[in-house]
């Protein structure tokens, strides 16, 4: 504690309050602007694809950029609060002690902040023009450059309007009010991209059972490969030695369903009751390009409900075992 004199009246400052409140604030706003102009980057990905930056395994792309909002709209749902809330206290603060806004901590913190913010700007325009010069002109590019811009310029104008003033600045409501708005619309908004959580979940099943057929897929193949044959059920796949079992639906807790369809030419189907209906950008769930079995680039579309796929083994892409290890004559 110390004692601080004004007007004659002594004022007792808790200068651990103060370091907690003022780092607290600067760390919730450097966590709120780059999860905000995460939300934004990810809704621009989403809606102006790259082609470049696509492969065979194009939806792992897609459920990351859901993953990143889904984290974004966490954070903001609990740290852009924090950030108003400090925000309000410190502002209460400084109306019964004046001299808080004056403590070391929060000029050290501030001018930081300024700092950073400006450094942002001048790097995010640097950028803009190199890249223009470098030809990118596309769409993607420029509202991605703005929407650093727009963060970064809001923060360091509110906050130099701030420093420069002995007493709160006038603009703390109307930068919580716009702030808050933007955020509330880009978490409303997120919620038309990714769903609702019960929607996320569906998906998610939907995932799981398309990827417990993809394995199934590819222990069928094997079992070709080693005995020569279609196994006849699922049960024989299972194999105590490897320790491999062969996995059920998620949510029914029921067996897949495997049909031969032609033993001699190697033709068999493996069906899944699914919760949603897929399409080729968002839900298709096919393995990346360092797989060069051509086992993960197959179609696994699906519509809703029960939906079989009917697979065909090539003899001559998966021969079986024993003929590969025949010495060349």
């Amino acid at each position: 504690m110390e004692n601080i004199e004004i007007q004659n009246q002594p004022i007792k400052r808790n200068l651990p309050r103060d370091v907690f409140l003022h780092l607290l604030a600067i760390v919730t706003l450097y966590w709120s602007s780059i999860t905000f102009i995460t939300l934004l980057w990810q809704f621009i990905n989403y809606f102006l694809p790259d082609n470049l930056s696509f492969y065979v395994g194009q939806s792992y792309a897609i459920r990351a950029q859901f993953e990143l909002i889904r984290f974004a709209v966490s954070s903001l749902f609990i740290v852009f609060p924090v950030f108003i809330a400090t925000s309000w206290i410190l502002n209460k603060i400084y109306k019964k002690e004046a001299v808080v806004r004056e403590s070391k901590i929060r000029k050290w913190l501030l001018y930081f902040t300024l700092f950073v913010a400006a450094l942002v700007v001048v790097g995010d325009l640097v950028s803009v023009i190199n890249n223009l010069l470098g030809g990118e002109t596309t769409l993607r590019f420029i509202l991605k450059a703005f929407s650093v811009l727009l963060v970064a310029g809001f923060v360091f104008g509110y906050y130099l309007d701030d420093v420069r003033k002995s007493e709160p600045t006038k603009l703390a409501k109307p930068f919580a009010w716009g702030s808050g708005s933007l955020v509330l619309i880009a978490i409303t908004f997120s919620f038309f991209v990714i769903g609702s959580p019960a929607t996320a979940r569906l998906t998610q099943l939907d995932n799981q059972k398309l990827s417990d057929l993809q394995t199934i897929q590819q222990q069928v193949v094997n079992y070709w490969q080693t005995k020569e044959k279609l196994p006849i059920t699922l049960n024989e796949l299972n194999d105590s030695i490897s320790g491999f079992r062969v996995p059920v639906d998620p949510q029914s807790k029921t067996n897949y369903v495997y049909t031969i369809k032609d033993q001699v030419n190697l033709s068999f189907e493996l069906c899944a009751t699914f919760n949603k209906q897929s399409d080729n950008v968002n839900e298709q769930i096919v393995k990346p390009m360092y797989y060069s079995s051509d086992l993960y680039a197959q179609n696994w579309n699906h519509p809703a409900g029960y939906f079989c796929f009917e697979r065909t083994i090539d003899k001559q892409l998966y021969p079986p075992i024993n003929k590969l290890n025949v010495p060349i004559k």
